[in-house]
């Protein structure tokens, strides 16, 4: 009972420091992992042309170099009551920003919404090297349908198909959408979700890329 007595108490302050150690340790670790991963978490990608290719309806090609006046008639009389594909291929240079690492991106979904038709979507299913300096040249795959009808209702959607053809770029008002997979870079892998958000680019009028928020 005396030596009890006699057993110096730990301090308040030694105390303390025994519950905070344990918070101390795990926040420097995480503080030390998150350094590699700042520049992934940094993630701007850069689309630095979107061009398109290959416009063709139903089983004509729209040439631009050709005159395509009589392409609604063709269109109409192929028709019918049915539907025909309209097809094109979206040519788009992917890029990182001056000072970015390189960056090892697991394919990406896509969404393209054009004015006057349903947005288009898909997904690229291949691995992506990005690299600042050196773009990465991928073609996508754009389609979508004519609906018979009557030939007010068809008009602007062959005038966007063969303005696509005629121009070799998307119509101003177009938004393009891409949401990356997982990323790998610096020693870590970032998967797809919550640290690889939904990128969006604008078309302007002459066809400049604007990145929007959001």
């Amino acid at each position: 009972m005396i030596l009890t007595r006699l057993l110096p108490k730990p301090s308040h302050h030694r105390r303390r420091w025994r519950l905070l150690a344990p918070f101390c340790l795990a926040g420097l670790l995480t503080g030390c992992l998150a350094l590699p991963q700042t520049g992934l978490f940094a993630f701007r990608l850069a689309v630095t042309s979107l061009g398109v290719e290959e416009v063709r309806i139903g089983p004509y090609a729209v040439d631009a170099r050709l005159d395509t006046s009589d392409i609604m008639s063709l269109a109409l009389s192929s028709l019918g009551a049915g539907s025909l594909p309209v097809q094109a291929t979206l040519a788009m240079g992917l890029g990182l920003p001056t000072g970015m690492p390189p960056v090892q991106m697991s394919g990406f979904r896509w969404t393209l919404d054009m004015p006057g038709v349903e947005p288009v979507s898909g997904n690229y299913q291949q691995d992506v090297t990005l690299t600042s300096g050196d773009d990465a040249n991928l073609r996508l795959p754009v389609a979508f349908d004519l609906l018979g009808g009557d030939r007010d209702r068809l008009a602007p959607m062959v005038e966007l198909a063969s303005q696509l053809a005629r121009q070799g770029e998307l119509p101003a008002g177009s938004e393009l959408a891409i949401t990356p997979g997982s990323l790998r870079g610096l020693g870590v892998t970032l998967p797809a979700g919550l640290w690889t958000p939904t990128l969006r680019f604008a078309v302007g009028q002459n066809g400049e890329l604007t990145p929007q928020r959001g």
